[in-house]
């Protein structure tokens, strides 16, 4: 019973190092893109293409980002009583606000401006 429970964490263990590996390898390829002006920040939480057109492991990183960007803004709604949306909006307001000199964004409701 203790040797399944030591393997358990054994196991455990080893897939949050390959989830923080490929979380590091996606953060850094967001990081590229948004200094390549392929990605930013959009008024609504998430991050978006800023041509339209990317490459498919940029494509990739932003789907993956946005999809752990959902489930957060879930869990803030959840917790605060406010819409998803809402909590995206107001997640973005300081993402583009911390967004570095340089960078794109895109408010709501505007359009690709760089910063």
């Amino acid at each position: 019973m203790m040797r399944r429970l030591f393997l358990t964490l054994a196991v455990g263990a080893a897939l949050a190092a390959g989830s923080a590996a490929a979380q590091s390898a996606t953060t850094a390829t967001i990081a590229a893109a948004k200094s390549a002006g392929q990605v930013g920040e959009q008024g609504d939480g998430f991050l978006g293409l800023v041509t339209g057109a990317a490459p498919t492991d940029v494509k990739a990183a932003v789907a993956e980002i946005n999809a752990g960007r959902a489930g957060a803004y879930h869990g803030i709604a959840a917790k605060t009583g406010v819409s998803d949306q809402a909590a995206g909006e107001a997640t973005a307001r300081q993402l583009i606000e911390k967004a570095a000199p340089g960078s794109w964004v895109k408010p709501l409701g505007g359009s690709w401006t760089k910063k």
